[in-house]
């Protein structure tokens, strides 16, 4: 794999038009630009069509040309003079490292095409106007094709309007192109941060479905219950709603990259309080008369290695929640820093999803332990 440097992509929104006959994919792309062109959030709008433009085309008579004794190169030379010039030598001036080159150019009023009609070229019948053997004519320029997949493809790009989440403004369009009359034969897809973004949320779904299953085995062969795994699991699973909680009180959106993250770590830590928690319990209920007071030792026991563990994460990501950067070299404290905005989602997802789940810890998991315990069937 080659390395990839830079942004991931361009500008955020970026709409692929594809279809077989390019003939089908002009009507459809003025319908979508037309639409984007109305939506108040969009901003710098560009496309992928060709630039109207004329292209000049020299027919050379070989045959008429090889009368005078013409070369064709030398008909390219003398046609560089109208345009770019035409390189004779080049020289390095003194204390320079840089070349210069030495071109020959027609004076700019000479640069036009009424010029070629009276260009005249060197032959070894003298000079000779190219009219004789050249003629000149017009088309329309052809601009970048491009193709993917064997069809051709047109795109449009755009950025948003700041403080605008891309995700609400691709979902708004994704519901505008249902109104539009589009063949079948055409397809329409996003990209750019809307493809990168359903990418990395498939990778942190199936990551984070792999890690429940493995903690799932490790529970079941350690404690040798499913219940007990089943009410660990279900700690972590619940402590995403701490986590949305979170950002909505921060305003702040759901990250797929960060705060996907922030819950596969958040995970961890919840796992382990209820560990410690369950443990505990398993201990104590062979040596206590009831299970109840078992629960109640267990909490007495357990609550102050759990509230250490919590108290000092959040405390640790505190710093990060509020955008606060420390430096300890001038001796400075920041806030809004754009280093700090990078980390603020993931921040925020384990420290309110912590803070949530040691609820669930220490209220919850007790109380379905003696849920469990009220429904087993009573020894005689």
């Amino acid at each position: 794999l080659n390395e990839e440097s830079g942004p991931p992509s361009g500008k955020p929104i970026h709409i692929e038009l594809a279809a077989a006959d390019p003939m089908l994919i002009e009507p459809v792309f003025e319908q979508v630009l037309e639409k984007l062109q109305s939506v108040e959030e969009i901003r710098d709008i560009e496309d992928s069509r060709s630039i109207p433009g004329i292209e000049w085309k020299l027919e050379i008579d070989r045959s008429e040309a090889a009368k005078y004794g013409a070369d064709i190169t030398l008909v390219g030379n003398f046609i560089q003079m109208l345009t770019k010039g035409f390189k004779i030598s080049d020289y390095r001036p003194f204390g320079s490292e840089e070349v210069v080159d030495i071109v020959v150019r027609y004076p700019e009023e000479f640069r036009n095409l009424a010029q070629m009609d009276h260009m005249r070229v060197t032959t070894p019948k003298g000079a000779i106007a190219i009219g004789n053997f050249v003629d000149r004519s017009s088309d329309s320029k052809t601009g970048l094709i491009r193709r993917s997949d064997s069809k051709r493809i047109m795109f449009i790009k755009a950025d948003v309007a700041e403080g605008v989440v891309v995700d609400n403004v691709v979902k708004g369009m994704t519901e505008m192109m249902e109104t539009l009359d589009i063949p079948a034969s055409v397809t329409v897809k996003f990209r750019g941060d809307n493809e990168n973004q359903k990418e990395a949320q498939e990778f942190l779904v199936k990551a984070f479905g792999i890690a429940l299953f493995i903690m799932a085995l490790i529970l079941v062969t350690q404690f040798n219950s499913f219940y007990s795994a089943g009410l660990i699991l279900s700690a972590v699973v619940m402590s995403t709603i701490g986590v949305m909680l979170g950002l909505l009180i921060i305003e702040e959106p759901f990250g797929i990259v960060m705060s996907g993250i922030g819950v596969v770590a958040l995970a961890g830590i919840v796992v382990n309080n209820n560990i410690v928690l369950i443990d505990t319990f398993d201990y104590l209920k062979q040596r206590e008369k009831t299970i109840f007071d078992a629960i109640l030792k267990t909490g007495a026991q357990r609550f102050r290695p759990v509230m250490l563990t919590t108290i000092t994460t959040i405390l640790g990501l505190l710093p990060m929640v509020f955008q606060v950067n420390i430096d300890f070299v001038t001796r400075a404290i920041t806030t809004g820093a754009p280093s700090t905005q990078w980390w603020v989602q993931l921040s925020t997802a384990i420290v309110f999803g912590l803070g949530f789940s040691t609820l669930l810890t220490l209220l919850v998991t007790p109380a379905a332990l003696m849920l469990r315990a009220n429904k087993e069937p009573k020894k005689l």
